[in-house]
């Protein structure tokens, strides 16, 4: 039966974002709470219910016309059976998530990480609308992505596609975090960054990062837009290695798009044209003659907007 209505739900280390919108994409309400994952997951499911009903409250939509619910979270999850296998920044594992939000509301709920959803969302709702095939990056504490093939996401055989940061990009580069060397979250990630900055400092007593007490990439922008040649260079670097990866796969997928979110996208083209630039040198010509790279559009929203964008995709067919 055709519903009118459909519900999103980002579930982050921090807080709870939950939307809804009717069926032509017009956001009627949004709630969003402190996740307090301290709590334990009891708690904080029961709060990502009582979201739910509150943004049918400020609605005034029934539950029953509502097609789907999505959720988005963060960790390595059991997407198919809608289960947090584990969450680092949640303390969760083996959380039925899925199971808990249907019980609750009886309504088919539909469950995916946040970097392929947030892919989603920028394709319905965002930076994405009109593109059938795109690539989503996002560079912040570490990188990753979404892939999105006839407006659909790409899950691979075992529901992991989409791991870009961990693209080795430097056999000798420096240990990431997954245990490998030189995967490119290593190397330009926005904790990366940082770390590229201060490691070279001492022989640049000429760059504004040497009046900084703490350095992050935040800071590394900053000196670089005020002229800093230093700064600039560690972000060019960063960028080239993130272009080099985008390069390949540019060849693997041949997108129409690409779209670049997280912390360190807010560098505009500090970051984005040696990215572009890299592109255009490793990437097959024929691959980037229409290819745009953009910024994202949904910012802060994008896991919400994504989850509904979910919720629309799943519970429509």
């Amino acid at each position: 039966m055709f519903k009118n209505y459909f519900i999103g739900v980002d579930l982050g280390g921090t807080k709870i974002a939950t939307g809804i919108v009717d069926n032509e994409g017009n956001l009627l309400a949004t709630v969003k709470v402190p996740t307090q994952a301290e709590d334990g997951w009891e708690a904080v499911s029961r709060r990502m219910g009582d979201t739910i009903d509150e943004v049918l409250i400020k609605a005034n939509v029934k539950a029953s016309d509502v097609g789907a619910i999505g959720v988005c979270a963060p960790g390595a999850l059991d997407i198919p059976n809608g289960i947090v296998l584990s969450s680092p920044n949640l303390k969760w594992h083996n959380v039925p998530l899925k199971k808990i939000i249907e019980d609750r509301f009886h309504i088919p709920t539909y469950f995916d990480n946040d970097a392929n959803v947030a892919g989603l969302g920028e394709n319905r709702f965002g930076a994405g609308i009109g593109s059938k095939h795109m690539l989503y990056m996002t560079v912040s504490t570490g990188i990753g992505g979404g892939i999105i093939v006839d407006g659909q996401i790409y899950h691979g055989s075992s529901f992991g596609a989409g791991e870009f940061g961990h693209i080795t990009i430097d056999m000798n580069g420096p240990l990431c975090g997954c245990g490998n060397y030189g995967c490119v979250e290593a190397i330009a990630s926005g904790p990366a960054i940082a770390r590229n900055a201060k490691e070279k400092l001492a022989d640049h007593p000429e760059s504004l990062l040497n009046q900084y007490t703490t350095i992050t990439a935040k800071e590394v922008s900053e000196a670089a837009n005020k002229g800093d040649a230093y700064a600039k260079e560690v972000i060019e670097t960063a960028g080239r290695y993130i272009g080099a990866t985008l390069a390949g796969l540019i060849n693997t997928f041949n997108p129409d798009l690409i779209v670049i979110g997280g912390g360190v996208s807010n560098m505009g083209e500090l970051i984005f044209k040696p990215i572009r630039d890299e592109v255009q040198k490793r990437a097959l010509g024929s691959f980037v003659a229409n290819l745009k790279i953009v910024p994202a559009k949904l910012g802060g929203e994008v896991g919400v907007m994504g989850a509904i964008a979910l919720a629309q995709s799943a519970g429509n067919v």
